[in-house]
C-alpha cells in the first residue's frame, strides 16, 4: 500500500492544512493501490508562496546551472525508472511493458530535449537598434491529466526549469503516485527549494486555486476542454498567461494509393495504444468507399488480435480503462454508436470474456459511422474506433475537419507529396504522415478547442518566456 498523504512544499514533506484523504484505485483489479491527501486552496498558498521567493534566485540562475541540475535530475530518474514504470502500471493500469518502454520514457525524454534547446537557445537577441530579452515568466501552475503521468508533468516541467521558472504542480488525484516519486526524484538532485513544489487534489478545489491565485504568472494545463474553460475562467481576473493542451478527436485518412493492410493495421493499433486513452489518438479513420469492406475485414482481424487483460503479464498489449467513471462513459459511447445506426465490426458493450473485474473495455471497431454520430464527433477516451468512408478526397477533408477539436491529424499515402499536400489541408496542430513516430523535438499542441498553447522543443521553452524590448540601447 502506497500511503502518501504529504504534499512537497518549499523543499520538504509536509503535512496538508487540513487532512482529507483519498484513495488511488487499481483499474485492473478495483483495489486500492495507495492513499494520498487532497489539498485545498491554503496548501496552494503555501506552495505559490514559496515558488514566488525561490523564482528571485532561480531565475537568476545561468543557462549552465540549469542544463547541469537537469543531467542531475536525469541522473537520479534512472535510479528510480523501474520503480516509475511499475508505479505507473499500478495506478493507471498501463501494461508493464509499455509503462517501462514509451510511459517511463518520456521523462528522460522530455529533460535531454529540454537540455538540447537550452544549449542552443539566445535569451537576448538585437532588432535593429533595440535589445529583445527574453526572460522567465515566473511562478508557473502546471495541472496535469492521468493518461500519460509522467509524460505530461515532464512536458511542462522541463521547460519551466529551462526557462528558469519555478513551479506548483497538481498531478491528477486519480493516478498521482508516479508524481510522488518524481517529486523525491527532484529532491535528491538537488533542485533548489521551492523551485519544485507539488499539492495533490481535484479540480475543483487545487487546480481552481492555482488556476485564480494572483501570484501565479502561468497556469498550463492539460485536460478536458470542459475542465480547460473552467481553468481559463478562473484565470482571466489577474490576466494570467493561459497555456492549454486539451481534447482532440484525430481523423486518419488512408489514401487510396496507401498500402491499405499497413494503414489500417497501423492505425487500428495507434487508435488502441494506451487503452485509446491518448487525446491525439487517430480515432475517426477515413477510406475511400471502394476500399471499405477490405479496409474493415483488416481491422477485425486486427481488433480480435489485442491481447487485453493483466497488464503485469508481458503478454498483454491492452490493459483497462482507468476508473470506473471512465468505464461507464466508454460504454454509454460504444451503446450510443449502436443505437445511431453504426455496425460493429469488432468489440461492443462489456466487458472482454472472461474478465469480470477491473475497468477492461472491449476493442471496438465501428463502420458506417457518419459524421453527424456521437462517436464521430465526442472524445471518447478508449479503445472505440470509428470508421467513415469518403467519395473523393474533398469529402475526406471537409469531414476530417469537421469537429471542434484539432489536436493532431493523419494521413497515409503511396505518394509523400500526396500526403504532405492533404497534410497542409487538415485543420490541427500535429499532423503524421505514414505512421511517423513522435517526435519530442516537434511542438505539441491544438487548433480549436483543443487549446492554444504548445509544449515540447523551442515552443514549449517559449510558453514560459516573457519578452521584453529594451530601446535606446546600442548592443556592442
Amino acid at each position: 500500500m502506497n500511503n502518501r498523504t504529504r504534499f512537497y512544499i518549499d523543499g520538504r514533506w509536509v503535512d496538508p492544512v487540513a487532512p482529507r484523504t483519498h484513495d488511488v484505485i487499481n483499474p485492473a483489479t478495483e483495489e486500492v493501490a495507495g492513499t494520498i491527501s487532497l489539498g485545498s486552496a491554503a496548501d496552494v498558498d503555501l506552495a505559490v508562496k514559496a515558488a514566488r521567493r525561490a523564482f528571485e534566485s532561480f531565475s537568476k540562475t545561468t543557462v549552465a546551472e540549469r542544463i547541469a541540475l537537469m543531467e542531475r535530475i536525469i541522473a537520479r530518474y534512472q535510479e528510480r525508472y523501474d520503480e516509475i514504470a511499475d508505479t505507473i502500471t499500478l495506478e493507471m493500469g498501463s501494461p508493464h511493458t509499455f509503462a517501462r518502454d514509451v510511459q517511463a520514457q518520456t521523462g528522460i525524454v522530455h529533460f535531454k530535449q529540454a537540455i538540447a534547446v537550452l544549449k542552443e537557445y539566445r535569451f537576448e537577441t538585437t532588432l535593429g537598434d533595440n535589445v529583445i530579452v527574453r526572460e522567465p515568466i515566473g511562478v508557473c501552475g502546471l495541472i496535469t491529466p492521468w493518461n500519460w503521468p509522467i509524460n505530461q508533468i515532464v512536458a511542462k516541467l522541463a521547460s519551466a526549469i529551462a526557462a528558469g521558472c519555478t513551479s506548483v504542480l497538481k498531478p491528477s488525484e486519480i493516478a498521482p503516485l508516479s508524481a510522488i516519486i518524481l517529486a523525491e526524484v527532484l529532491h535528491d538532485a538537488g533542485v533548489p527549494k521551492g523551485v519544485f513544489n507539488l499539492v495533490n487534489g481535484d479540480g475543483p478545489t487545487v487546480g481552481q486555486a492555482i488556476a485564480s491565485h494572483p501570484d501565479v504568472d502561468l497556469v498550463s494545463f492539460t485536460g478536458s476542454t470542459r475542465a480547460g474553460v473552467l481553468v481559463a475562467q478562473a484565470a482571466a481576473p489577474t490576466v494570467k498567461r493561459v497555456s492549454q493542451e486539451l481534447g482532440g478527436k484525430s481523423a486518419n485518412i488512408i489514401l487510396p494509393d496507401a498500402n491499405l493492410k499497413d494503414a489500417v493495421t497501423w492505425g487500428v493499433l495507434r487508435c488502441y495504444t494506451n487503452a485509446g486513452q491518448s487525446c491525439q489518438a487517430p480515432t475517426r479513420m477515413f477510406v475511400h468507399e471502394a476500399q471499405l469492406d477490405e479496409a474493415m475485414s483488416i481491422a477485425r482481424t486486427v481488433a480480435l488480435s489485442v491481447k487485453i487483460g493483466n497488464p503485469q503479464l508481458p503478454e498483454t498489449t491492452m490493459g483497462p480503462v482507468v476508473s470506473r467513471t471512465q468505464f461507464d462513459k466508454v460504454q454509454h459511447l460504444i451503446e450510443s454508436g449502436m443505437k445511431e445506426g453504426a455496425r460493429l465490426v469488432a468489440g461492443g458493450p462489456g466487458r472482454p470474456a472472461g474478465l469480470n473485474r477491473g475497468y477492461f473495455v472491449q476493442p471496438t471497431v465501428f463502420r458506417d459511422v457518419k459524421p453527424q454520430m456521437a462517436i464521430a464527433q465526442e472524445e471518447i477516451f478508449g479503445p472505440v474506433l470509428s470508421v467513415l468512408s469518403y467519395k473523393s478526397e474533398d469529402d475526406a477533408v471537409h469531414m476530417a475537419n469537421d469537429t471542434i477539436y484539432g489536436l493532431a491529424g493523419y494521413v497515409h499515402a503511396g505518394d509523400l507529396k500526396e500526403a504532405r499536400r492533404v497534410a497542409s489541408r487538415l485543420r490541427a496542430g500535429r499532423i503524421y504522415l505514414n505512421g511517423a513516430p513522435s517526435n519530442s523535438e516537434a511542438p505539441f499542441g491544438g487548433y480549436k478547442q483543443s487549446g492554444n498553447g504548445r509544449e515540447l522543443g523551442v515552443f514549449g521553452l517559449e510558453e514560459y518566456l516573457e519578452v521584453k524590448a529594451i530601446l535606446g540601447f546600442q548592443a556592442a
